[in-house]
């Protein structure tokens, strides 16, 4: 029997009339939206004991930022709301209510369109509350992409999002798959995006935040999910925005040496660039959902695997749904990146120049390449090998269909497709596919074709169905 989705008011409603729940709400930025779904169901004052909007940002910072400089629309500034809202309701209504209340705070910093709707709307939600009396709190933050195009839209549905994260906190925090879909309540993906949610505390413990933010994309609540080179989830922004970008696609089922090599290489080439600055630089494995899916099953401990490989690697993680390249490189642009570089093996880029992969798209190839090489984008490929000479494949020899013959050139006269050069040549034939069965058949050899650090990994962890 499916959930029953109750609707924006009937689930203010129902908090207002649980007598263990008492807290602030604490807005900024997108209008007072939650606070007023709880005065309109009736019954707020068993619910609230205050509700504050510090619009101006003088009082925001002498509420919240205590002489600190940092974004009003950010992670930090949404946990100190919630932190130092919640210190004074402890303070000041521990002693004076019954034994049994369970305090929460709700705060938001939302920045909606503008007036010329040419800004980013978008914001951080988060919840910290008990699940017992007199207990440690739990947390949970996310953030959103609100795409309506309408400032009172947006305001909105803040307003039903913010009532959906609290009940989903208070009434599903012990299952994070329905505690997920919950927020979605009576909203739709063409609203808003959750590019990012966090769990933590002593009830929320058992939660694996890197599943749970794989769920969003998978759940198409976001276009992607990042974490960083530690296993942190991150909203994508926060690793990406203004960065010079170095993004390699794979599988890496597991990571092999010509992995590697691709990632030392291409990163070779971008040092030597002119715009290259090593401290706004990152480079990232992305890993699109049709690499985690296996006959539409999402496998979470083959993908944890491969993340936690990755990681012991030093490098940061990002989960798309995104198949084609041009839609990546779309998404990464929407971060202002100054430079962008994809890495690609030959083998994917002759299937790049296939046109049949257009067909969906009414320019075609033409409108495909001129959404994928965008100003700062640059391709780095990766050569094949000819297995019958045992010579490299690379853009100067490889044979290209007459139809595009002219814009291949164009492509590599103006650099915007690169070879990748001194390559290790023995590596190139070590694909992921033949040692991920070799170690699955239990075949001697495949530890020839990983780094020392992936096979003593996959050895200790018992990693892609390795069995001594």
């Amino acid at each position: 029997m499916g959930r029953e989705i109750l609707s924006t008011t009937r689930k203010a409603l129902l908090i207002n009339l649980n007598e263990k729940f008492y807290g602030t709400i604490a807005e900024i930025g997108g209008g007072q939206e939650v606070a007023r779904n709880f005065f309109q169901a009736g019954g707020a004052s068993g619910t609230i004991a205050k509700s504050i909007s510090a619009y101006d940002m003088a009082y925001s910072d002498a509420l919240y930022c205590k002489g600190k400089k940092e974004r009003y629309v950010s992670k930090n500034r949404l946990e100190r709301m919630l932190d130092i809202e919640f210190a004074e309701l402890i303070s000041v209504l521990k002693e004076k209510r019954n034994e049994n209340t369970c305090f929460f705070v709700f705060a938001n910093t939302v920045v909606t369109i503008n007036y010329k709707k040419d800004n980013e709307a978008r914001g951080w939600l988060g919840v910290k509350f008990q699940l017992s009396p007199d207990s440690e709190p739990n947390e949970v933050l996310i953030h959103t992409s609100l795409l309506e195009n309408d400032n009172l839209l947006q305001q909105y549905t803040l307003g039903i999002l913010g009532i959906n994260l609290i009940h989903a906190c208070l009434y599903h925090y012990d299952n994070p798959t329905v505690f997920l879909n919950a927020l979605m309540d009576n909203l739709s993906s063409d609203r808003l995006e959750i590019t990012m949610i966090n769990m933590n505390g002593p009830e929320l413990n058992y939660v694996d935040n890197r599943l749970l933010s794989v769920q969003l994309v998978k759940n198409g609540m976001a276009k992607a999910t990042m974490f960083d080179r530690y296993g942190n989830v991150y909203e994508p922004s926060d690793l990406l925005y203004k960065k010079n970008v170095l993004a390699f696609r794979g599988s890496f089922r597991p990571i092999t040496y010509v992995g590697f090599d691709m990632l030392k290489t291409s990163y070779g080439i971008f040092k030597r660039d002119e715009d290259y600055d090593k401290e706004n630089t990152i480079a990232l494995c992305e890993i699109t959902l049709n690499n985690l899916l296996e006959d539409g099953e999402f496998h979470e401990r083959d993908f944890l695997e491969r993340v936690d490989i990755l990681n012991g690697m030093g490098q940061n993680v990002m989960i798309s749904n995104f198949k084609e390249y041009y839609k990546l490189v779309s998404y990464l642009s929407q971060f202002k990146t100054k430079n962008l570089r994809i890495v690609i093996g030959m083998h994917t880029f002759l299937n790049v120049l296939d046109e049949k992969y257009y067909t969906n798209l009414k320019g075609g190839i033409i409108e495909a390449f001129g959404r994928l090489f965008v100003n700062n984008m640059k391709m780095y490929v990766y050569p094949a090998i000819n297995t019958e000479t045992n010579e490299l494949i690379n853009l100067q020899n490889i044979s290209v269909p007459n139809e595009i013959k002219y814009l291949f050139l164009h492509l590599l006269e103006n650099r915007k497709i690169i070879d990748i050069k001194n390559v290790k040549k023995e590596f190139i034939s070590t694909y992921p596919h033949i040692v991920l069965q070799m170690i699955k058949n239990n075949e001697a050899g495949w530890e020839k074709m990983v780094p020392k650090y992936i096979e003593d990994a996959i050895k200790s962890k018992k990693l892609f169905g390795y069995n001594d």
